[in-house]
């Protein structure tokens, strides 16, 4: 009962709950990459952390920047910019001047302002949604980083403990070898066996380091949140209020509101001009009028779709290729989903299974381990069924995991944040 009764020892208390996290035990090489459980930091309040720090931060002010720009515009009244001209004229004779001064103000197409306040509106609805699909892309990279050192530290403990079993074997058979109650090669092979598993520590060991990286470069903290489970989404199936699916929508609305107010431009800007006239001679030259007056006209452009046109078939294109994404990212969704289900259903039912061999492979070890020490087997068979034991219980732990994760997984499949 010695092995049995050790392994019970050694092995780590299980809770499915990730509370139990992070302690750093002694490590064996010297590159380590500590965390931190902070019990107040909250899983949605980690991803909005992150989401200050990402790199899309940037690109989503700009964005919102632009929205501002597109509905200042459409709050003008004019179309554009207004043009001053002066004009000076002086005949042969140097004896008469005449001064022209104009303003020209671009004035809006018929619907062109309203078009362009949609399109601010649009523009703003088009940032806000990226926002959100961003934050859900984060969420994404953050559940799947922290299950990942979640499983990675139970594969790490394992080990740990296989260690401190083989550790306590060995030293037990080496006295048994001292007294001749076992030969040398019992010896040996306890050696080999406890040197394999000091060997796999160091590569788990390994493993959690570098999901530990993988998690501090994707969230910029070393702190990780005492409780980071998550309750399944109720949803059935890719909704179309999806994070992902709002963004690429309101992009389409965007590129469509780009072509309107476009197409509302029409052969150009319409423009009033607005001037006064000096006409007054340096001596009395009775040519002069000697006076000034005002005028007023209307620019009307025509004929200029042949330059317009290319630039609406270009943002056409650019509206085709977005409905295009729209289609081949539902199907995406979908896939996404189907499997994120299916893998909980397996895991479910893999757990169920796993526990049981978990239970039967700890009474088969008992049964080795009594028939060890009244020499019925060689330890060649116990380290054997020792080994499928270890495999058992390790199997368990990371189907317990793997359903828990597996739950974070489908709710970002069906588009469901912290």
């Amino acid at each position: 009962m010695f092995l049995l009764n050790l392994y019970r020892r050694c092995l780590p208390v299980f809770v499915l709950s990730t509370s139990l996290g992070f302690a750093d035990a002694s490590h064996t090489v010297e590159h380590h990459d500590p965390i931190e459980i902070d019990s107040s930091l909250s899983l949605p309040k980690l991803v909005d952390l992150t989401m200050e720090k990402t790199p899309d931060a940037s690109w989503l002010n700009a964005l919102e920047q632009e929205a501002k720009t597109i509905a200042e515009r459409g709050q003008s009244w004019i179309a554009g910019a207004p043009l001053a001209g002066l004009r000076f004229q002086e005949a042969t004779s140097g004896t008469l001047h005449y001064l022209d001064a104009t303003i020209d103000i671009p004035l809006w197409n018929l619907g062109q302002r309203d078009a362009q306040q949609s399109l601010g509106l649009q523009a703003q609805a088009s940032a806000e949604t990226q926002a959100l699909a961003t934050k859900l892309r984060v969420a994404g990279l953050i559940r799947a980083a922290l299950w990942d050192m979640e499983l990675q530290k139970i594969r790490y403990e394992q080990v740990q403990t296989d260690v401190a079993t083989f550790e306590e074997l060995h030293k037990k058979i080496g006295k048994q070898v001292e007294l001749g109650d076992l030969p040398r090669a019992d010896l040996l092979l306890a050696k080999t066996e406890l040197l394999q598993k000091r060997s796999l520590l160091i590569q788990a060991e390994a493993e959690l380091m570098h999901a530990r990286k993988r998690y501090s470069s994707i969230t910029q903290t070393t702190k990780v949140p005492a409780n980071y489970q998550e309750n399944l989404a109720a949803l059935k199936e890719i909704s179309e209020h999806h994070p992902i699916l709002v963004a690429i929508n309101n992009q389409i609305d965007r590129k469509q509101g780009e072509l309107n107010a476009l197409k509302l431009v029409g052969s150009g800007q319409t423009n009033l001009a607005i001037g006064v006239n000096s006409d007054r001679p340096s001596d009395n030259d009775p040519r002069s009028n000697k006076t000034e007056s005002f005028n007023i006209g209307v620019v009307v452009p025509f004929g200029g779709s042949a330059h317009t046109n290319p630039q609406v078939a270009a943002i056409n294109v650019e509206l085709n290729r977005l409905i295009s994404e729209r289609e081949q990212l539902f199907r995406d969704l979908e896939q996404a989903h189907h499997e994120a289900e299916h893998n909980l259903e397996v895991n479910q039912a893999e757990l169920t299974i796993a526990n049981d061999l978990k239970q039967a492979a700890e009474e088969h070890l008992n049964m080795t381990q009594l028939s060890y020490s009244v020499g019925e087997i060689n330890l060649l068979d116990l380290l054997k069924i020792q080994a499928r034991t270890q495999q058992a219980v390790l199997n368990a732990k990371e189907r317990a995991v793997m359903l828990q994760r597996d739950q974070a997984f489908y709710n970002q499949a069906v588009g469901v944040l912290p």
